[in-house]
């Protein structure tokens, strides 16, 4: 079909098809580099133009900071290393009061004379906690220490200060989706020559204190590490995903989570809730309330004896101080029980009896002594192949979005008139788990927000999110309406909404594909978020988003009572003209030709003063602007003649009559605008299909401050959609999304639209 009638070739040149053959091909060759330039992992912006966000971005200067080229200048010039993104000043401690006393910004070398990165390999009992509160970090990085491996990746050993020393190094952490190399001057805060915050045992070591100080440098300073959760640290030490168990509710499969946990690597821990009782008080089992014990082994155990064959479930666990603080009931060391396992099942557990602090329990024993379980399950590239061997690793998707105000921050299930606006991401499951007699699939899904610690200095606290998961039809579908969340109830759900950094829940759902609507609470709230899938086996997921366009040919549809599947809005006819339109169409027409004169054609200021007779009484607005009306001109002008003839100004006015009736359909309360939360569906309605970022781009440019589209607006965005969707088809025949211009038609289209 010809959007601009006859006179598109004349717009374009007789020849456009020709004459853009060369730019096409080179223009859809670089159509992926461009999409990459266009969308970063904090989101997609305008290419070509500045982004705000990029320019305030928390992250942006600790991102391009390079060890290697650093410490290559660092080195020409014979200077130690000072980070101007982390200045040795009260700033990086505090941000919140003054400094209880005047700390001193001191390197290794001045506080000892023998520093060492690390002295005699690392350990859970380096690790001391200074004045401040983050024990929570303090706990994740004693684990740490239990996996060789994970700890080389986060903190590389092969520094010193020593071999071309600086005063520079590197760690790498976990940040928001990517692992980032942090670096860092060894400048550390002290008072009266000691580490005032976190440090080893060991005088002379300082792995630990510069890792603190890397952590506190990408979350904003060391007052922003107080209180958090073991769980966040461990997640950013391993790239991994925390699920969380209360153990006397714990689900009924708890062992195979756990023997599947343990086969993929992931890190695990338990604890006894104090409930009253003194923290650290030894109980008469042997166990300790109120602290931190790490699961290191879940195996089933084969029983032989002359009455007795079969597997047992058991959990080795160790007490991180590896004394003879250890369990003492069956299966304790020593104990009978384990004369009931032959000697090549005793060596192949590698089963010891010293007082090293670790131990083995019946999986039933630890079930009821202990209450807390944490399983940080790891992310496939936390894993070599070396690390796996026979072992599996999860399969994961990992998907970058924000709740943006007036655009997709729609709130949770109960406002359900602004909810469908959320970001909507499909997954698709393919395949069941292994061994899973029911046919189910697994799936883990975490839902993190951004930035949120490193903000904190700006008063932004932890929003309250969650999500909820719907079974769809087609992974092809489009973005979910209202219609469809009227009808449909949801398949699973976040445990709860709660303001931590991250929610988590496991899911067990038949193959199939599904919509994740990740949400705050309450509508309006922005800030930016990380969606991560962890599934058995491999799973397809991306956005829920459809391409821009403008479709013609539809006839209205109403939705029928009760949708069963993803209601599509369709584009309204327009209605019979009523007896008052038909009036006012034979009053336009006069007034079209007492105005037009003998060459019966318009322009911009004459179409104003026609419409405003009409409208002005139809809608409270101050009348469409001269701006307004030279885009409707335009929107018809094929050949830049600046004017209408009257088979135009037909044309324009059917649409308008269909843009009015819109208008007021989707103006619920007779307010004279809409919602920002509508404008997608009141344009959807009309034939106009947008992509989410062409959605988002429509509200910021055509709401006002209370995210509200008055009718002159509405009608301005349907011009100016309708005459570039129609430009553009004129260089995509072929309807493939990808254009090619020339500076000068590039210029005509934009400007004169």
């Amino acid at each position: 079909m010809d959007f601009f009638g006859g006179a598109a070739s004349d717009f374009f040149g007789g020849n456009a098809g020709g004459m853009f053959d060369n730019l096409k091909d080179q223009f859809m060759k670089q159509m992926d580099d461009r999409k990459r330039e266009q969308k970063s992992r904090y989101g997609r912006t305008v290419s070509g133009r500045e982004s705000r966000k990029e320019k305030k971005d928390p992250f942006a200067g600790l991102i391009k900071q390079n060890y290697e080229e650093v410490r290559k200048t660092c080195l020409e010039e014979g200077i130690l290393f000072e980070d101007p993104e982390f200045l040795a000043e009260d700033a990086s401690i505090f941000f919140s009061q003054e400094p209880p006393r005047a700390f001193e910004w001191l390197r290794p070398s001045e506080i000892c004379d023998d520093p060492q990165w690390i002295s005699e390999g690392a350990s859970r009992f380096d690790v001391q906690q200074g004045e401040l509160g983050d024990c929570w970090l303090l706990a994740a990085v004693a684990s740490l220490t239990c996996n060789n491996k994970l700890l080389a990746r986060v903190v590389p050993p092969e520094q010193n200060f020593t071999d071309e020393y600086c005063g520079l190094f590197k760690f790498n952490i976990w940040h928001q989706g990517d692992w980032v190399e942090v670096i860092v001057d060894d400048r550390l805060p002290t008072y009266h020559n000691q580490l005032v915050f976190m440090h080893s045992v060991e005088r002379n070591e300082f792995w630990s204190a510069l890792l603190e100080k890397a952590y506190a440098k990408l979350c904003g300073s060391y007052e922003s590490l107080k209180g958090g959760s073991t769980s966040e640290a461990m997640e950013d030490f391993t790239g991994g995903v925390t699920e969380m168990f209360d153990l006397p509710k714990a689900p009924p499969n708890l062992l195979r989570i756990m023997l599947k946990a343990f086969d993929r690597s992931a890190l695990m821990g338990c604890s006894i809730d104090p409930d009253g009782q003194a923290l650290e008080a030894e109980l008469t089992n042997g166990l300790v309330v109120g602290h931190a014990y790490s699961v290191t082994a879940v195996k089933l155990i084969d029983v032989q004896t002359s009455r007795v064959s079969g597997q047992i479930p058991m959990v080795r666990i160790r007490n991180p101080w590896g004394n003879e603080a250890e369990w003492k009931g069956a299966w304790s060391d020593q104990s009978q029980e384990w004369s009931l396992i032959s000697p090549e099942e005793k060596e192949e557990m590698g089963l010891t009896f010293d007082d090293d602090g670790e131990f083995w329990m019946a999986f039933s024993d630890f079930k009821d002594n202990f209450t807390k379980l944490e399983i940080c399950n790891l992310g496939p590239d936390s894993l070599d192949e070396a690390d796996l061997g026979n072992k599996k690793k999860w399969e994961v998707n990992i998907q970058h979005a924000d709740w943006k105000r007036r655009v997709n921050a729609g709130g949770c299930r109960n406002y359900l008139d602004s909810f469908w606006t959320n970001p909507q991401f499909r997954v698709t499951l393919t395949d069941p788990d292994d061994d899973d007699d029911d046919e189910m699939c697994t799936m883990i899904t975490a839902l993190l927000q951004k930035d949120r610690r490193k903000k904190r200095k700006e008063g932004l606290d932890l929003l309250t999110i969650g999500y909820v998961i719907y079974k769809i039809e087609s992974p092809d579908s489009g973005p979910l309406d209202v219609n469809f969340f009227k009808y449909n109830a949801s398949v699973a759900k976040s445990p709860t909404f709660i303001n931590m950094r991250e929610i988590c829940g496991r899911h067990k759902l038949p193959p199939g594909t599904y919509a994740i609507i990740p949400s705050t609470f309450e509508p309006g709230e922005e800030g930016s978020f990380l969606l991560r899938i962890f599934t058995e086996k491999a799973n397809e997921t991306g956005e829920l988003d459809e391409r821009t366009s403008y479709v013609e040919e539809e006839r209205r549809h109403r939705p029928q009572p009760r949708p069963t599947r993803p209601t599509v809005a369709k584009r309204v006819e327009a209605p019979p003209p009523t007896e008052e339109e038909q009036q006012q169409g034979d009053n336009l027409k006069e007034s079209f030709r007492n105005i037009a004169g003998e060459d019966m054609e318009i322009d911009a200021y004459e179409l104003r003063d026609i419409l405003n007779s009409v409208f002005t009484k139809e809608f409270s607005f101050e009348g469409f602007t001269i701006d307004c009306t030279r885009s409707m001109v335009a929107m018809h002008d094929g050949d830049l003649s600046g004017k209408l003839g009257y088979d135009e100004f037909k044309a324009l006015w059917l649409d308008l009559r269909r843009w009015k009736g819109v208008f007021k359909e989707y103006d619920h309360d007779g307010s004279g605008h809409l919602s920002s939360y509508e404008i997608r569906a009141a344009l959807k309605s009309v034939g106009f299909r947008l992509s989410n970022l062409t959605s988002r781009s429509v509200v910021m440019r055509y709401s006002n401050k209370e995210g509200q589209i008055e009718f002159g607006d509405f009608i301005m965005c349907a011009i100016r959609l309708k005459t570039m969707l129609s430009s553009f088809k004129a260089v995509d025949p072929e309807g493939q999304g990808i254009g090619a211009f020339d500076v000068d038609t590039f210029i005509q289209t934009t400007m004169y639209s």
